[in-house]
């Protein structure tokens, strides 16, 4: 049986602007609003009335005084398409054309036909390698007491990151590979971090030597400068005591320049190489040995305190010869007002007070390997969250007092997400055990609900804010890569999933809170019943959809 195209917003929103937009006299002036012409509605308050809005002052730029044609309208309660909403009613009012889509229609067409809902909207090639700085070895492994704040929010930006893309059909890599069994692999491990590793015994030596030789041969190679260096300080090579032989220097510049590379620091100039930068490059050579470079994207996750250094080593890779595309993801800092503290401290002290937490709402209870694992997820949750939920490039202020507490309660981040996606999990094991004991039939095909039964203003919501346009916003950071322009930094949105479940979670917390989903067992009551175990099942599976791009698995208790 073949998959139902699933409904769109940005279609729905196409096809309504094209029928808006009639008169080809008006089409410069119009393809300037284009973006313009209809808000997609999203308040509780505006979702009462209506589900589109193209506001008055719209109207009156397109028509003369505001009046809409008749066929105009004609053919907006007309529309069709595989993706496009179907229209119910349409109505001009004193704001603007209001247009209200068949919800009962909507309801039938995402509940019975869920899947391509829960995952990105399109599939894409290529293969991207995900570099993290923060962990390639200076003089010794990262260890997570020398592992600055700021450097785990851009590792957990890279694991984010990661997960997205291949959801969307990419091939990625990271680097650098870590010592196996290393503190700093733990450490990643209890925040849900599958970094990859290679044997302790293994070295890079080969390849760095394959780097230095390339870098010396490269046509970016400073001879004259190299030169004149050595003569002013009497055939000193200072460079032999870095690992090399001979000073390198590259002309960072003229990569640039030649290459007609934008958004790169200006003052970038002539770059002596260090044993450090052949030791990273050999990392993004191996790291990429098995990609098409020609297909292959190099996102550098890096914090804006080491960006000028991340652009010197990403011109030093080219110069070397390497030609995947090179962007930067740059992070704000981490503040924490009033006190020092490092990664290993961090985690520590969420952990701390989610036990406490935990311990004063479950009392005895929470003891055993279960709890050590609830309590393991939920501090990740609560770090990815609290790093996460801020736009990349701005910094985070983190509250760190001994006493704040991280509560269990209330709209606060992840615990607050994890609390939510639990209560779904209570709900359906309530469900199957009256099943078990008769009360309630197995839910019948979603082609056997009559779901105008679904008229509570939060389960439209849920459905419109949340259900609908995941899929598109599972598919943003691909479609930024493929059409964002080729400056070197490119803003990922990976704030946006943690945002969406925050949301998600307060809309379904005031619903369930509102509403009672497991009715009395009496067989009239039951198709409601049903359409309502309909939608929050597929809230469940979005649920778990958007934790796994966080590399964070749902609690079936709290």
């Amino acid at each position: 049986m073949e998959e139902a195209v699933p409904f769109s917003i940005v279609s729905t929103v196409k096809a309504l602007s094209g029928a808006l937009r009639r008169d080809a006299e008006h089409e410069a002036e119009i393809s300037r609003e284009r973006e313009k012409l209809w808000f997609k509605e999203s308040s509780a308050k505006n979702l009462r009335n209506r589900d589109f809005l193209s506001p008055n002052t719209v109207l009156t730029t397109l028509y003369a005084g505001g009046e809409v044609p008749s066929d105009v309208l004609s053919g907006i309660r007309s529309l069709r398409g595989s993706s496009v909403l179907p229209i119910g009613a349409t109505e001009v009012t004193p704001e603007g054309l209001r247009v209200c889509v068949d919800r009962c229609a909507v309801f039938r067409g995402v509940l019975c036909g869920i899947t391509p809902y829960l995952r990105p909207a399109a599939q894409r090639q290529g293969c991207v390698l995900i570099n993290c700085p923060a962990l390639h070895t200076k003089q010794t492994v990262p260890s997570p007491d020398t592992l600055a704040l700021g450097q785990l929010r851009t590792i957990l930006i890279a694991d984010h990151l990661g997960a997205q893309l291949r959801r969307q059909g990419y091939t990625v890599s990271f680097c650098p590979a870590l010592p196996q069994d290393s503190d700093i692999v733990n450490f990643l491990k209890t925040l849900g971090i599958d970094w990859p590793t290679v044997p302790v015994s293994r070295t890079n030596e080969d390849r760095e030597e394959k780097m230095k030789k390339d870098l010396e041969n490269s046509t970016y190679r400073d001879r004259e400068l190299e030169r004149g260096k050595r003569r002013s300080r009497g055939e000193e090579i200072e460079g032999e005591r870095r690992g090399i032989k001979e000073e390198v220097r590259i002309n960072l510049k003229q990569v640039v320049q030649d290459e007609n590379l934008q958004g790169y620091d200006p003052s970038l100039g002539t770059c002596t190489v260090q044993r450090e930068a052949l030791c990273h490059l050999a990392q993004l050579d191996s790291a990429t040995t098995d990609f098409p470079i020609s297909t292959t994207t190099a996102l550098h996750v890096t914090s804006c305190q080491d960006e000028f250094r991340q652009q010197q080593t990403a011109m030093l890779w080219r110069a070397a010869g390497a030609t995947a595309v090179q962007r930067l993801v740059i992070c704000g800092p981490v503040k924490t007002p009033g006190i020092q503290m490092n990664a290993a401290q961090y985690l520590q002290l969420r952990k701390a007070q989610m036990k406490e937490a935990s311990e004063m709402k479950y009392g005895d209870q929470v003891e055993g390997q279960t709890w050590d694992d609830i309590i393991r997820v939920m501090t990740s949750a609560t770090v990815r969250f609290e790093l996460l939920s801020t736009v990349h490039t701005s910094p985070v202020t983190l509250d760190v007092q001994r006493d704040s507490g991280v509560s269990t309660k209330g709209p606060r981040g992840g615990v607050f997400v994890m609390y939510n996606c639990a209560r779904l999990h209570t709900l359906f094991s309530s469900y199957e055990k009256g099943v078990e004991q008769g009360l309630y039939p197995e839910i019948p095909g979603g082609t056997e609900l009559d779901f105008s039964a679904l008229k509570e203003e939060g389960e439209w919501l849920l459905l419109f804010n949340y259900l609908i346009p995941f899929s598109e916003l599972l598919d943003q950071s691909g479609q930024i890569l493929e059409h964002e322009g080729g400056t070197a930094r490119v803003n990922l949105r990976t704030e946006q999933v943690c945002r969406f479940l925050v949301s998600l979670s307060k809309d379904f917390s005031s619903y369930y809170n509102r509403v009672h989903v497991l009715g009395e067992p009496l067989p009239h009551l039951f198709n409601q019943m049903f359409c309502r175990l309909l939608l929050l099942r597929a809230l469940r599976e979005l649920y778990h959809s958007a934790l796994d791009s966080l590399n964070l698995p749902p609690i079936p208790q709290l």
